[in-house]
């Protein structure tokens, strides 16, 4: 939320009815397919079926640059310049066949791959990837350190930036290019809904489209044809995780990359031998998130007691049904592993249960406790405050009703406030809130985690959209300490910095880090085979990341 690029969609929801076990009449895995599911020609007809658990309403919007835009966009109908897939740490050239980055670090030039045609015929050229960025940065912002992005050739872009930047190869390389032709023609790039899109993406043709469903065919000018084994894409909507859910163990969809709470009894064990579930803990760090241009979430010490008065292995036990771990004070998650500084995860306090060290903490920071065991702010007024999180996510609920559980034991009222996504998400962009649930950057370096937990530049004042950094905090030390990587091409150097990093992080806790987020990822394999899994992690099962085409490229119908 994704962060952000527009590549991140993360969680944002359309507003919509909830449609409960409704949908599933008429909406099942086979719905428009003859015959058996396991007949050769119903194979080879069969839509992939994929649930979409946030959206209770879809809107024939294809615009990657809007806040609702229709699920499979980034996945399926445009693509990037290369993938990098965090469950393996290896990268795949996509409409780019190579890269040549300057000695100096102070630009890169992408070589396009020959062949590659948008879904209406036309050939990919440089233009695309100029106009793409152009438009990005006029409509999203982000990429500061861009100076010029121009075409060499008839295969070539070259990215000149302003000085030497290590972390750029994955921040340009993933943004979803649009074709010139057709973008630079449009009268309102940012709001026009896009609804006949041309993409180089495997399946970018809207066969049918409804407001609880629709479908994507094959784009008849693939530059992989050979890899498009599997006739569309199906996708439904609901308006929470329990309509998917059910929808996934009825067995009326393909892959379902929600949670599932007890995912062993309420969809493995109906039919062991074709489900399967794989949740790598390579997803962006989950945070709670206190706005810190509001009193007292601006006091390092009340975020520090506020954190070790949450119970993260209640949390991660009753939120996440134990699929994760609790975060500790480097920040990290699961994708930086290798990242990670021992010595402040060995002293680390902070991100760990202690009631009377948190108490302790708030008295001193001038927060009493009255008669009724309730805490005041400086002015008298109660400390109590709202938990905003999207309706749509029972598992983040769940989350926010253990925290303000956990924090009336320390005197403190947090009321769980949840409106829908699209709601909550705009709240967090403005800075009209006082604290949520929130993911994080998940780039393969931490560059862009702790630039958007710490970093000035993407601070931005209340009352102006940001797509990061929602707390609004920033500090100057962590500045030096990100420009330093930037300038550095040397993985030693780079680890050393962000080894600093993650001392800093821990000394001003900028956030609160709650548990890894796990790529959630279920399939049902009897219609379709070819599922990444821990043993073959060519992919994520994310649905929402830039790995999910390499997925849609590698399934065929069962055998």
């Amino acid at each position: 939320m994704t962060q952000a690029r527009f590549l991140r969609s993360a969680r944002i929801a359309a507003a919509g009815l909830a449609m409960g076990a409704l949908v599933l009449t008429g909406c099942s895995a086979n719905a428009g397919n003859s015959g058996s599911a396991n007949a050769d020609a119903s194979a080879q007809s069969a839509l992939l079926t994929i649930p979409r658990e946030d959206m209770g309403t879809f809107v024939r919007n294809f615009n990657p640059f809007a806040p609702t835009v229709a699920p499979m966009t980034q996945q399926a109908i445009y693509e990037s310049l290369l993938i990098y897939n965090p469950a393996k740490g290896d990268t795949t050239p996509w409409l780019a066949s190579e890269w040549t980055a300057a000695e100096d670090g102070k630009s890169i030039t992408f070589t396009l791959r020959d062949g590659v045609k948008w879904s209406d015929g036309q050939p990919l050229v440089p233009a695309d990837v100029v106009t793409t960025f152009a438009l990005q940065k006029k409509i999203k912002g982000g990429y500061d350190y861009l100076d010029t992005v121009a075409a060499e050739g008839t295969n070539q872009v070259k990215f000149s930036f302003k000085t030497a930047w290590s972390p750029a190869l994955f921040d340009l390389g993933q943004l979803s290019i649009l074709p010139d032709h057709i973008w630079s023609k449009i009268a309102d790039p940012e709001k026009d809904a896009n609804e006949k899109p041309v993409g180089t993406g495997p399946y970018t043709e809207v066969d049918t489209f409804q407001a609880q469903s629709f479908v994507l065919k094959k784009n008849p000018n693939y530059w992989q044809p050979d890899k498009q084994k599997i006739a569309g894409i199906k996708m439904l909507a609901f308006a929470g995780n329990d309509g998917a859910n059910l929808a996934a163990a009825n067995g009326d969809v393909d892959w379902a990359p929600q949670y599932m709470p007890n995912i062993e009894k309420t969809f493995i064990s109906k039919d062991p031998d074709h489900r399967k579930y794989w949740f790598p803990p390579t997803g962006s760090m989950i945070n709670w998130q206190l706005n810190t241009t509001k009193a007292p979430f601006n006091d390092t010490d009340v975020r520090k007691a506020l954190s070790m008065a949450v119970d993260r292995e209640q949390v991660t036990k009753i939120g996440m049904s134990g699929y994760t771990k609790p975060a500790d004070c480097t920040g990290l998650s699961g994708n930086y592993e290798t990242w990670k500084n021992k010595d402040v995860q060995d002293s680390c306090d902070w991100t760990k249960l202690n009631v009377d060290e948190a108490n302790k903490l708030l008295d001193k920071a001038g927060y009493p406790k009255g008669a009724d065991g309730k805490r005041t702010l400086k002015d008298g007024k109660p400390f109590e405050f709202k938990i905003s999180v999207g309706a749509a996510s029972s598992d983040w609920l769940s989350v926010a009703n253990v925290i303000a559980q956990n924090l009336a034991e320390v005197g403190v009222t947090a009321k769980v406030d949840s409106p829908d996504w699209a709601a909550v998400v705009a709240g967090y962009e403005t800075g009209d809130f006082d604290s949520g649930i929130v993911w994080s950057a998940n780039d393969p370096s931490p560059y862009k985690y702790f630039a958007g937990m710490m970093g000035t530049a993407t601070v931005k004042p209340v009352g102006e959209k940001t797509f990061e950094n929602y707390h609004r905090f920033g500090d100057p030390k962590a500045d030096a300490l990100l420009t330093e990587f930037a300038a550095s091409a040397d993985e030693d150097t780079q680890h050393e910095i962000v080894d600093k990093l993650q001392e800093e992080y821990s000394a001003v806790a900028p956030a609160i880090p709650l548990f890894a987020g796990p790529e959630w990822g279920a399939y049902n394999n009897t219609r379709f085979a070819g599922w990444p899994t821990e043993e073959n992690p060519y992919a994520t099962l994310s649905v929402r990341a830039p790995t999910t085409v390499l997925v849609l490229t590698s399934l065929e119908p069962a055998k």
